[in-house]
């Protein structure tokens, strides 16, 4: 941890902050007639929700002990969004094993009545997904049926206004999860699955999606099943979109899913496939696209021979017209022409690849652990991966009980646990009536939820995030949350801010629990404050609230 070149810098920013005062299917069929292909990991074989036999052994090898205060925050600040009075309270009284096995395996405990009402008001929880896309599709078309240039323009105007709110919505959502789900877990590992399996925004109609794909292929399997969870997302408009797969077709291969799916979201780049390998997974990968009709809509015209092959389920399409069903090797394995069954048969070998595992692995302990985690860590927390078939909650239970695991504090925050750990802690048990700055700041500060332009996702290293216009940038919106946090309370702007604005963060437990253990330079920064205001900027920006 880079404790002495932040504080100075941070040191600095204070000083002036404070002077400042503020083609055609070939004919080779010869092998169509071969048995369906069975995956391996059916879902009577994928743990979800359920007790993790696995993960639930991890969280026992735990001590019995009770946490010290500062383990308390330790480990909120680890496994949680960030701390508060409210998870402090409750991880005393669950004790560690009670709270990170329910954590492992979240019964959905309900958000506050509050926070729930907020998202059951968004677009995107009051209407199907089938709804809104005959929606979009008639305002698409309405913009070439416009009587005039201006016509023409409103309506333009109305559809990507419309496709922004629903972007917007899955944001605010997101955001309101974050703060206040007492399934803390589910909730950092939803975001690691978007960013791990990230899409953006920014290209056609993925605004639309992904509120949809974050709901139906990354929450569910969080912590579930690493074979479903790729499936699911291999099966999402948003990514079939993103990545250009609609579009793939035997005679007219698109390489750049089965390019991504290898490199980016399972062996990782240099694990011992090759270019042959992305080639064939590109054609095995032909005919997997959409179909965004409405779901009563007849099947397309499939040749006789093939109609059998056809699947359809919600928008997701195979079209075995559009697949290649010539011979295949794959992985260094022959692979049989089974349509959608090769899909199935090709990942079931990525995710059961040792590369896969070791990759896994190890992003997840430098997401949660360290830039550069212990690689004996990362071993066992592969083992445990390959052992359980790509069980997440055991996975990741393994990573965070190991006893390499146990020293704490080395993870810089990204903007996103930044700005979402420095609200938790100043909202407390206020639930936020419009997170509409939060969204704000977390954009300011450079990590926009869907945004990342290309599809490695956002960086989780230290170095990417702490360059001098980084840590400006933080302490003005330190400033923000610390004199004006009460923005999140009033649902219109034009409403009066309660007064004073804010909480005062020195008041609370959580926050007096952790002083005694920050260094001499920020608890004698922390004691020239003149008032409350201040103190709240100077503690949400010191150097060791970066950290986690």
């Amino acid at each position: 941890m880079r404790l002495a070149p932040l504080l100075q810098r941070c040191s600095v920013i204070a000083a002036l902050a404070l002077a400042a005062g503020c083609a055609p299917l070939p004919s080779r069929h010869a092998v169509i007639g071969t048995p369906a292909y069975t995956p391996a990991y059916t879902p009577a074989h994928m743990p979800g929700y359920t007790p993790s036999p696995a993960a639930q052994a991890a969280v026992q090898s735990l001590p019995d002990a009770a946490l010290t205060a500062q383990q308390r925050q330790q480990w909120l600040d680890r496994v949680s969004w960030g701390t508060n009075d409210v998870a402090d309270a409750e991880l005393q009284r669950l004790g560690l094993k009670t709270w990170l096995a329910q954590q492992l395996r979240p019964n959905l405990a309900p958000l506050p009545g509050a926070a729930q009402q907020r998202i059951d008001a968004l677009e995107i929880s009051q209407r199907p997904m089938s709804a809104i896309v005959q929606e979009l599709t008639a305002q698409r078309q309405s913009v070439q049926q416009a009587a005039s240039p201006e016509d023409k323009a409103q309506r333009q105007q109305d559809y990507q206004r419309h496709l922004n709110q629903l972007a917007a919505d899955a944001q605010r959502r997101f955001v309101l999860r974050a703060l206040y789900s007492p399934a803390q877990l589910q909730e950092q590992l939803t975001w690691f699955w978007l960013n791990h399996f990230s899409v953006n925004l920014r290209k056609a109609d993925i605004r639309a999606w992904v509120g949809d794909y974050e709901e139906q292929a990354i929450r569910p399997h969080a912590l579930g099943s690493f074979r479903q969870l790729l499936a699911a997302t291999l099966r999402h408009p948003a990514m079939l979109r993103y990545l250009d797969n609609a579009s793939n077709a035997a005679g007219h291969i698109n390489e750049n899913y089965a390019r991504e799916l290898l490199e980016l979201h399972t062996m990782g780049v240099g694990s011992g496939y090759t270019q042959a390998d992305v080639q064939e997974l590109a054609r095995i990968l032909t005919g997997v696209g959409l179909d965004l009709r409405p779901p009563d809509a007849p099947p397309p015209r499939v040749r006789p021979q093939l109609r059998a092959d056809y699947r359809r389920a919600g928008f997701f399409e195979f079209n075995p017209n559009r697949h290649d069903y010539g011979p295949k090797v794959f992985l260094g394995q022959p692979m049989h022409a089974r349509g959608m069954g090769e899909v199935d048969e090709a990942l079931d070998r990525i995710v059961a690849a040792p590369a896969t595992a070791q990759f896994i692995a190890h992003k997840l302990a430098v997401f949660f652990i360290a830039d550069e985690p212990p690689p004996a860590l990362v071993q066992r927390t592969a083992q445990a991966f390959a052992r359980s078939h790509g069980d997440i909650a055991a996975t990741v239970a393994t990573l965070l009980t190991d006893p390499e695991a146990a020293r704490f504090g080395q993870k810089f925050r990204d903007p996103l646990h930044y700005v979402l750990a420095a609200t938790r802690l100043s909202l407390n048990d206020q639930v936020a009536a419009n997170v509409t700055p939060v969204l704000g700041w977390i954009n300011r500060l450079g990590e926009m939820q869907y945004g990342h332009e290309t599809p490695n996702g956002y960086p989780a290293t230290q170095s990417d995030w702490d360059s001098s216009g980084q840590m400006t940038a933080r302490f003005d919106v330190a400033r923000q949350i610390a004199t004006r946090s009460a923005v999140l309370l009033r649902a219109d702007p034009q409403e009066p801010l309660a007064q004073p604005p804010y909480t005062a963060l020195s008041a609370l437990a959580c926050v007096r629990q952790r002083l005694p253990y920050w260094s001499q330079a920020t608890q004698a920064t922390l004691a020239q404050t003149k008032n409350p205001a201040d103190w709240n900027t100077y503690f949400l920006s010191a150097p060791e609230m970066m950290y986690r």
